[in-house]
């Protein structure tokens, strides 16, 4: 009678050790998700009303930037009709003459692309800024949709082969970011240049942990 009541309690134990659930470590299922981080930056309010008041702003630099440009290429364009003029005229065999107008185009090619670079200088270092202003806020609004989303695990769209729709969050970190980053300047200060603002704090640091020694 013994050994019945054994072999039912070991029966029992082992039908309770066998329906007992699993942690929920290993129930849970991993929330992957898909966010264009670059898209919810240029998206964003800010990004967005700081664009319009650039075209204020800076009209002058844009301005004078469409006219040398038009002229530029303008420039270049005849320049480079003369070169083909030249060597149909050569009967498509070098001559140092060609080569010598070749390398002329060549490099006033790369004087107009440098000096474009110079003259659109204070519009890239607007942009930048207001990039900037807007991805020290990024990290944030992507934990807060992450949260909202119960995702554990963000890929970029190019780190997928192929992916729903429903699993893209960059709207829902746009709309995040709009609530930290509702607008930023357009104006950087004098003498700023892109990444001071993380920089600063690490070069800061050792001034700050800096304590005076007492005698």
């Amino acid at each position: 009678m013994k050994t019945i009541f054994k072999a039912l309690a070991l029966a029992s134990l082992s039908t309770a050790a066998l329906s007992v659930a699993p942690p929920a470590s290993a129930q849970s299922k991993l929330g992957i998700a898909v966010v264009n981080l670059e898209q919810a930056v240029g998206t964003s309010s800010a990004a967005t009303t700081a664009r319009s008041q650039m075209q204020v702003t800076y009209k002058a630099t844009i301005d004078s930037l469409n006219t040398r440009k038009t002229a530029l290429e303008a420039e270049l364009k005849t320049k480079g009709e003369a070169l083909q003029t030249a060597a149909k005229a050569a009967a498509g065999k070098p001559t140092p003459a060609l080569q010598a107008q070749y390398e002329a185009l060549q490099k006033r090619q790369q004087e107009a692309q440098t000096e474009m670079q110079r003259l659109g200088q204070p519009l890239a270092l607007a942009n930048a800024y207001v990039e900037e202003q807007i991805s020290a806020k990024l990290g944030d609004a992507l934990k807060n949709a992450m949260k909202k989303a119960n995702v554990d695990l963000v890929l970029t769209p190019d780190a997928t082969v192929s992916y729903a729709p429903t699993v893209d969050i960059t709207t829902m970190v746009v709309t995040e970011l709009n609530a930290l980053v509702p607008a930023v300047g357009i104006v950087p200060p004098a003498g700023w240049q892109p990444g001071q603002q993380q920089a600063a704090p690490a070069a800061a640091a050792p001034a700050a942990s800096a304590q005076p020694t007492g005698r």
